[in-house]
């Protein structure tokens, strides 16, 4: 890969924009460290998936703009964001490895919406026959 291939991952309300580049391995998040972002093993785990898969762990240099969401669905976005970038920079590669892990699939379930006259999404207010 000669290149820097950008890419972009969604997951609830969070977008991750990726660029991904040949390197050492070293992840930047919003200007900070992959370990000082994501303080959880198994967030840091999640966004690591897809070099453990395509076995390029230490190949690439990640530099990342997460938005909006929580930690773990920025995760999550920053999972698919590095996988479809492997799969542009690599396609013979690394794409039957990343589809067959499901990593290529956006998650498109997303919060429902509030009702009005209601609590919830879904939840009703207690029915009082009196």
């Amino acid at each position: 890969m000669e290149k820097t291939v950008n890419a972009l991952g969604r997951r609830k309300s969070a977008v991750a924009r990726v660029y991904v580049a040949a390197g050492t391995g070293k992840i930047t998040i919003n200007g900070r460290e992959l370990n000082d972002y994501f303080k959880e093993d198994s967030l840091r785990y999640i966004v690591n998936q897809p070099f453990e898969v395509t076995g390029t762990i230490g190949q690439f240099d990640v530099k990342a703009n997460l938005d909006g969401g929580g930690i773990k669905g920025q995760a999550e976005a920053l999972r698919l964001a590095i996988s479809r970038a492997l799969s542009d920079a690599d396609r013979e590669a690394y794409r039957s490895a990343l589809k067959t892990a499901g990593f290529l699939t956006r998650d498109a379930r997303e919060v429902e919406r509030k009702k009005p006259g209601q609590p919830g999404a879904r939840r009703r207010f207690q029915f009082s026959k009196r």
